[in-house]
């Protein structure tokens, strides 16, 4: 059960520079409740308060699915059904290999392929594959069920000889209308489905997991998995049109949310292990509100241990929006922005403040034990977000990096460090002023340093000093044409910077790989610049391989006229160079990895093997 211990966020602690105006801290206390009509009573009054004619502002802008439905049979989510144990991973001594390239070292993150380098599990074209890196065959195929969802949305994890698929799906569903249960020709938006596959042998689903929801991320360590998903009340609203007025169709769907039941707004899945078939929701105890929210959305939290099974998925939920997810071996977090909305008269329900102020609040669980997480503190600071990267705890403590404003012309970007004040997470420094009229493009943490790169026309590279949380200090800035997206450490006071080239005026001009040397003043020490080309590594890390041992850094590359290929460089010594290029046939490459001495790239159509050294072509597995 979550914690409720009061208290309100606020910011407090030293400051180096005044910042920004800021949203007012919404009350932070998380109200758990144990007693099932004082939950829906309190999710009906929340969504009364912001329910407009078209809808809940939260997603649900029409018909959606009532995922719990109230069917015969339906239980708390609490499973019991057998499930096979895991296999142990094979013996055989596994050479050195790279891994996903994610944010925390030791927390493992979803991506398209995974290694153990033995072999390489990939995902592509709704199959699943199994491929023996050293005899370089295919010993496994597995299709995945159909989906209607983005292409290469596909994901996994793996833990020894299991690993789980994660299929974003969207679908057709039934709603709820007066109490009563019918068909609904509508789309229903989002499901997102996880398969428990066993690859001891020839790959087999031991268990489907579906759950009504957008599925947002995932983090795992050791073999223990959580998955974070977000769902929406399912409620048949009406929509205003010529025939009804928005006065009316207000009215009506005012009505809608006091009728609707509590299954409309607990979160719900279903287990299928074998013949065995479990349709199970969130209890009620395993649900929080933050006081005072008007959220409709309810995010979830699924923890699996990978070699026990998928049944008994310990949800927690908390009612709040979310969107970003970021793990430490601990703890974590999830966050979302308010953009400066808020609920409006008939016509109006979501209209802007004025001036509209955007404010990310951020709630932090415990995972450091293998059961559900434990809900620890919560907190709220001004402006916006960018990823996961703008966010990393370090000795107890939160960084996060936001831009406040953005797009208007007085923006400005902030360092903030949060600690934990009993269930609030309080700022107790920062350091604002950052790239003003620029918004925040790239953000890294390592150790007691963070890097920061903004842009509108030239690229400010600032490094701060954050040993001293409540002093936190710019302590070096360096402009350049361009910016960098990703930033990525490069051992020896070195850093390595991936984006784009610009003119003076911030026009785009093609790929640039910088490296800089951030032991003091920063400063670039090498560049490489392709004209006309962008990487998938601007948006994505996991597109992004760099392997110590040699310096090899390879980046999926696409040509502004629409092919594509893997771009290897060599960084060694203040140089980069480049090594040469990888092409697949009639397909992007995606993601690269390292295998002992094979770098292997992987795309749609196939995977390709090359020496690490000078990629000399070794192999060509095609799907």
């Amino acid at each position: 059960m979550l914690v409720l211990v009061a208290g309100c966020s606020g910011e407090g602690g030293s400051k180096t520079e005044a910042t920004a105006s800021s949203a007012p801290a919404p009350p932070m206390r998380l109200v758990a409740y144990t007693d099932c009509t004082e939950l829906l009573s309190r999710l009906r009054k929340s969504a009364e308060k912001v329910v407009g004619p078209y809808g809940l502002p939260d997603g649900n802008q029409g018909r959606a699915a009532l995922a719990g439905r109230g069917l015969p049979g339906a239980e708390s989510a609490r499973g019991d059904a057998a499930v096979p144990e895991a296999p142990g991973a094979a013996a055989k001594q596994a050479p050195e290999h790279s891994s996903t390239n994610v944010h925390e070292a030791g927390v493992d993150e979803p991506d398209l392929v995974k290694t153990d380098g033995r072999r390489i599990v990939t995902v592509a074209r709704g199959r699943l594959r199994v491929v023996d890196a050293a005899d370089r065959k295919v010993t496994g195929t597995l299709t995945l069920p159909e989906v209607n969802s983005q292409v290469g949305s596909e994901n996994l994890l793996l833990a020894g000889d299991r690993a789980i698929v994660i299929l974003p799906d969207h679908r057709l569903g039934m709603i709820q209308r007066d109490n009563v249960e019918v068909a609904d020709p509508a789309p229903t938006g989002p499901r997102m489905r996880l398969l428990l596959v066993d690859l001891s042998g020839e790959p087999r689903v031991v268990s489907t997991l579906t759950a009504d929801g957008e599925y947002l991320d995932a983090r795992q360590t050791g073999p223990t998995a959580r998955v974070v998903f977000r769902s929406t009340p399912r409620i048949d609203f009406t929509q205003a049109r010529p025939d009804r007025s928005e006065v009316d169709a207000l009215a009506e769907n005012r009505q809608a949310v006091r009728r609707a039941p509590l299954e409309a707004w607990l979160p719900s899945y279903e287990v299928t292990t074998g013949t065995n078939r479990q349709r199970l929701r969130v209890p009620c105890e395993r649900v929080s509100q933050p006081a005072g929210s008007t959220d409709t959305s309810i995010i979830s939290v699924l923890t699996f241990d990978l070699g026990a099974g998928i049944n008994d998925a310990d949800p927690v939920s908390v009612v709040t929006k979310g969107r970003t997810v970021y793990g430490t071996g601990s703890s974590l977090y999830v966050s979302d922005t308010d953009y400066g909305t808020a609920p409006g008269g008939p016509g109006t329900a979501m209209k802007p403040v004025e001036p509209p102020v955007a404010r990310t609040d951020i709630h932090r669980f415990d995972v450091s034990g293998t059961g559900p997480p434990r809900y620890a503190a919560s907190g709220s600071v001004p402006g916006t977000l960018l990823n996961q990267y703008a966010l990393s705890e370090y000795e107890g403590r939160l960084r996060v990096a936001t831009t406040s404003d953005p797009g208007n012309g007085r923006s400005s970007s902030t360092v903030r460090v949060l600690a934990q004040n009993g269930a609030r997470l309080d700022v107790v420094g920062s350091v604002g002023g950052l790239g003003k009229g620029e918004r925040i493009y790239s953000v890294r943490f390592i150790g007691p340093t963070g890097y920061v790169v903004t842009f509108r026309q030239v690229d400010p590279l600032y490094t701060l000093d954050l040993r001293d949380p409540a002093r936190p200090k710019v302590t070096g800035e360096l402009k350049i044409t361009g910016y960098s997206a990703y930033l990525h450490p490069a051992g020896d006071g070195r850093l390595l910077g991936v984006g784009q080239e610009a003119s003076g005026e911030g026009r785009t001009l093609g790929l640039q790989v910088s490296l800089f040397d951030v032991t003091g003043q920063p400063k670039r020490l090498s560049r490489f610049h392709l004209p006309d080309t962008s990487t998938e590594t601007e948006f994505d890390a996991h597109a992004f391989l760099y392997w110590p041992r040699t310096g090899l850094t390879v980046v999926p590359i696409t040509t502004y006229q629409g092919g594509g290929s893997a771009l290897a460089l060599r960084v060694t010594g203040d140089r980069v160079t480049r090594l040469g290029t990888i092409e697949h046939p009639r397909s992007q490459i995606r993601r690269s990895l390292v295998i002992g001495d094979t770098l292997w790239t992987v795309s749609d159509t196939g995977l390709r093997a090359n020496a690490v050294t000078d990629l000399d072509e070794r192999a060509w597995i095609r799907f």
